[in-house]
């Protein structure tokens, strides 16, 4: 039997061995621990996908918004052009496919259809199902967003609705609903617009009608307090008296002058001249004074403060005729503003659960485990390695 003395070269090389030795079987170890871990979630997650998660059947349904209202022109508009003239329509898809995805929606769902009862039953698997049918709206709006799925096809131009549920029925009837509500939401947001826009209307058309009362009223008791039908019409009548009366002052004067050459100024004739032109003269500027005059009492004034009222009355009645053909075109459009939501593919009644994909997540599930052990490994020797 040997033995070895300090110093001698076996105990150099066995002191030498000893810690590779066990640094070997702690990495070993450690392999073993991944390994174990890594396949007991495999094996785990393989037997919930395959024996225990409830299945979940999916309804699906294409629908698309259209108008029936008529375009009452044809305009150039380059961004529908640019567009592919579905601007106005996607915008509308867009804006029911979140209003589906509401708050307000799942409370009608819920408060028709049960859906707190349904997804939340004990006969499902706990993780697939809500834990609770009393939890909070937030998380059950949450578990709705992930079971409703509405998304906007950008190529065909449709929306397209999957919901989900435990039973086919109830997948059915969900996506029923939802196109239901959809297409009621839509209308009754368009007949909503064009209401308030009749009833804007209306208002304007009785405002206007009003001021055009008022204006014709005005026209009215200035003729009465004048006295006159038409201040421009008198005035241009006194015009034309003036106008003869003048004409017939000049040929009077011209007679008194010839008569001069051969009568007296005292002569009966002369004198008769002189008269006739004296009340000529007088005629005319009474007829002078009613035309223009210094008091503002005159017909000119009158013919322009008649001309303002005439004016505004004559606007206001072209301003409420205007209202009045708005209103009626307002009217037409509010009775023709439909929007319908055609159905391109009705929802479906699932005969097979297309949830969950087991075989999917399955793999999916070891990949990504077998990715982490690796990482796992490779981390676990570069520690290694820095400690040696």
């Amino acid at each position: 039997m040997s033995t070895e003395t300090p110093g001698s070269p076996v105990a150099a090389v066995t002191s030498a061995v000893k810690p590779p030795l066990k640094k070997n079987w702690l990495a070993a170890l450690a392999k073993r621990k991944i390994a174990s871990a890594c396949v007991l979630s495999i094996v785990l997650v393989a037997g919930y996908w395959t024996f225990v998660a409830s299945d979940r059947y999916v309804s699906e349904s294409h629908v698309i918004i259209q108008s029936t209202d008529l375009p009452g022109g044809q305009s150039m508009d380059f961004s529908s052009i640019l567009g592919g003239g579905d601007s106005g329509r996607r915008a509308e898809q867009l804006l029911l496919r979140d209003y589906l995805l509401s708050v307000d929606v799942l409370k009608k769902l819920d408060l028709k259809l049960g859906l707190r009862s349904h997804y939340s039953s004990d006969q499902h698997d706990l993780i697939s199902r809500m834990w609770s049918k009393d939890v909070s709206m937030e998380r059950f709006f949450h578990y709705y967003q992930s079971r409703v799925s509405i998304e906007y096809d950008d190529y065909a131009g449709v929306l397209v609705i999957k919901t989900q549920g435990f039973d086919p029925k109830m997948a059915h009837d969900i996506n029923v609903e939802l196109v239901r509500e959809g297409e009621r939401f839509m209308n009754l947001m368009a007949r909503s617009l064009a209401q308030e826009q009749v009833i804007f209307l209306e208002k304007q058309v009785a405002d206007l009608g009003a001021r055009a009362s008022e204006a014709t009223h005005a026209v009215v008791e200035y003729q009465n307090k004048r006295g006159l039908v038409s201040p421009q019409a008198t005035t241009e009548s006194i015009s034309g008296i003036v106008a003869k009366l003048d004409s017939q002052r000049a040929e009077l004067e011209t007679r008194r002058s010839a008569a001069l050459a051969y009568l007296v100024p005292t002569h009966p004739d002369i004198v008769q001249l002189d008269q006739q032109i004296a009340a000529v003269n007088r005629q005319l500027a009474g007829e002078q004074s009613r035309l223009a005059s210094s008091n503002g009492k005159a017909l000119n004034s009158s013919v322009e403060a008649f001309q303002e009222l005439s004016m505004e009355a004559e606007f206001t009645q072209d301003v409420y005729k205007t209202a009045l053909v708005a209103l009626e075109k307002g009217r037409v459009e509010a009775s023709r503003t439909i929007k319908k939501v055609s159905i391109l593919q009705a929802p479906t009644m699932p005969e097979y659960s297309l949830e969950p994909r087991r075989l999917y997540n399955t793999v999916v599930f070891t990949l990504l485990v077998l990715l982490l052990a690796g990482m796992a490994y490779l981390i676990a020797a570069i520690v290694r390695d820095h400690k040696d």
